[in-house]
């Protein structure tokens, strides 16, 4: 029951000032969030490649509210793109980019935040990697499923991120499970009304487990976005049932979270990818990290009580 406090907490300017000021709040972030510029996270890139693990690159920020920081966000990932290519990594590491923060809620927000991000994945792949599109709340995503279709047809390898929580998900995953699509699937993060998504973790669950399914019955390459031990060796024995090689799907999670497990499946031949976020406007990705999971919430009270 937490969970949709903690989002709202999440929109809350007073919140905000509150826990950014708390003297403990750094020191728990960073194990989420391990650098605000592109030259602190350069080293947790090399480490995390050097384990043998990928990772996916998020320049946190959303709540933007001008064109200008629309256009420095764009600049942002062309930065990273642009030292990832200086140190050999652009197969390694792809980015994962929310159209909110290119633009998408302003007014013309569709084509500015398709301006926006078409550079950006114009430059991912001339290095040789990728964007993959975030979901955000259910109210963006016919514009975020639009330009996902409209980048793939130049570049088909960008990929796009669908909800298990949300009820239209199930006829989204039929429809891109197609031959060269990349999907990630994930639960769901953001609090939505009952109207449009399950509101119990045992519903979302099966929900995730039906539509993993389709994607590794499907002609693409699913991304499997759970940190759940359950899920995993779910999607472990769908990907043998659908008779799907180690390279033919990947596992994502979040820097910070279960690193073990990371290293564990990497050993074990599977492709693994960290999602590493960034950035100095944290507040938003920080709190829904503490959402999604209540040993999140735990770690984070417990720091401010031992510090305080």
């Amino acid at each position: 029951m937490l969970g949709p406090v903690i989002l709202a907490a999440s929109r809350s300017d007073k919140m905000r000032r509150l826990i950014s000021a708390a003297p403990v709040t750094k020191p728990v972030v960073d194990r989420f969030i391990p650098g605000e510029t592109v030259d602190q996270v350069v080293p947790i890139i090399k480490d995390l490649t050097g384990k043998g693990l990928e990772v996916t690159m998020d320049v946190v920020g959303e709540d933007i509210t001008t064109p200008e920081q629309s256009y420095a966000a764009r600049d942002a990932y062309l930065e990273l793109i642009g030292r990832l290519e200086k140190l050999g990594l652009g197969t390694k590491a792809e980015m994962s980019i929310k159209l909110s923060m290119f633009g998408q809620a302003l007014e013309g927000g569709h084509e500015l935040a398709l301006a926006n991000v078409r550079p950006v994945v114009e430059a991912a792949a001339a290095i040789g990697t990728t964007v993959t599109l975030d979901a955000e709340d259910h109210t963006t995503l016919d514009s975020m499923f639009a330009i996902h279709e409209e980048l793939r047809k130049d570049f088909p390898q960008t990929g796009c991120v669908i909800q298990a929580y949300l009820f239209r998900t199930e006829a989204d995953a039929r429809r891109l499970a197609e031959s060269g699509s990349r999907v990630r699937l994930v639960k769901g993060a953001y609090k939505e009304p009952a109207e449009v998504a399950y509101q119990q973790k045992a519903e979302t669950d099966k929900a995730y487990v039906r539509i993993l399914k389709i994607l590794m019955e499907g002609e693409g390459y699913p991304m499997i976005g759970s940190h759940d031990p359950r899920l995993i060796s779910i999607a472990q024995e769908l990907a043998r049932t659908a008779g799907r090689k180690l390279d033919e799907y990947e596992f994502q999670m979040l820097y910070g979270i279960r690193s073990d497990e990371h290293v564990r499946l990497a050993a074990e031949g599977h492709r693994m990818r960290v999602y590493t976020a960034y950035g100095t406007d944290w507040y938003g990705y920080f709190m829904r990290r503490l959402a999604e999971k209540p040993a999140n919430l735990v770690f984070f009270l417990r720091s401010m009580i031992t510090r305080g």
